[in-house]
């Protein structure tokens, strides 16, 4: 994958990508069109877990320790090579990212453009997001919808933040779990789902009603928007509800991660007491 300065005669310590890449991954770009670079332990796990075979390579820091070689025990056993690399270039590598040790090249992910092409049903339950643009708060929103939900993300294309290793790495690896849609038009999107019978609900500080107040059992889509502006304006009036969370302290509004957990436990809370006898 990657070779450093002191091995054998005739190598160079490039940092490059597979034969026919002429430049090493940059984890500061936006993914590769066949692949893309995932660091970090718990992305990297999940990487595997989900792509098996398929991850195109692996390197781990050259010292050893018992998480990393877990890392290896699991690569082995999908028949990915492992090759151990010092902490130097993996840095190089990662752009300084916060790697633990762990880098991997894996396939690129699939990211759908059309809401017709989402599963759609009596009981799904749908993220969007609006104008996030930091990667850690988009990747911990992945994490809790993969936790908490169906796992299916609503993006628009513009104002959005791009999917990056540290998007990844935020999302602790549940993004590869999950369904991901990138639109053209977020507003439209808002507009399609409610054509399907899925209700839209976008989370407001100033709403009228609280988020417990809805029926949640039904299809239902969240919209949540950046901290600083919420929903945006055009995206709110699409949607056939606004709601807001309980806030009983000093402050009025949430990270937009934060906001995203809270409302998805909210529609479980429902739907778990839904189902009890």
């Amino acid at each position: 994958m990657i070779n450093e300065s002191g091995d054998p005669p005739g190598s160079q310590d490039t940092g490059q990508v597979p034969a026919g890449r002429d430049s090493e991954p940059d984890a500061s770009q936006p993914e590769a069109e066949d692949s893309r670079l995932v660091y970090g332990l718990q992305p990297v796990r999940e990487a595997l877990r989900v792509h098996g075979s398929a991850v195109l390579r692996l390197a781990l820091d050259i010292k050893d320790n018992k998480r990393l070689d877990g890392v290896a025990r699991l690569a082995e056993s999908a028949g990915v090579q492992v090759d151990r690399r010092s902490r130097a270039v993996l840095d190089r590598v990662t752009r300084g990212g916060r790697h633990q040790g762990a880098v991997a090249e894996v396939p690129r992910l699939d990211v759908l453009t059309e809401i017709s092409q989402l599963p759609l049903g009596p009981h799904s339950l749908f993220m969007v997001l609006d104008k996030i643009t930091d990667p850690q708060n988009f990747g911990a929103v992945i994490r809790s919808t993969v936790a908490l939900g169906d796992g299916i993300i609503i993006w628009g294309e513009h104002g959005t933040a791009p999917l990056t290793p540290a998007t990844f790495r935020a999302s602790a690896g549940a993004i590869e779990h999950a369904t991901l849609c990138c639109v053209r038009s977020l507003r439209a999107a808002v507009g399609d789902l409610s054509s399907h019978a899925i209700q839209t609900v976008a989370l407001d500080a100033h709403a009228e009603n609280e988020l417990s107040d809805l029926d949640l059992c039904k299809p239902t889509a969240l919209v949540i928007g950046a901290e600083d502006q919420g929903v945006s304006r055009g995206v709110r009036q699409a949607c056939d509800h606004t709601a807001k969370l309980p806030m009983r302290g000093r402050l009025d509004s949430l990270n937009a991660s934060v906001a995203a957990a809270v409302a998805l436990y909210e529609v479980q809370r429902q739907r778990t007491r839904a189902t009890m006898p």
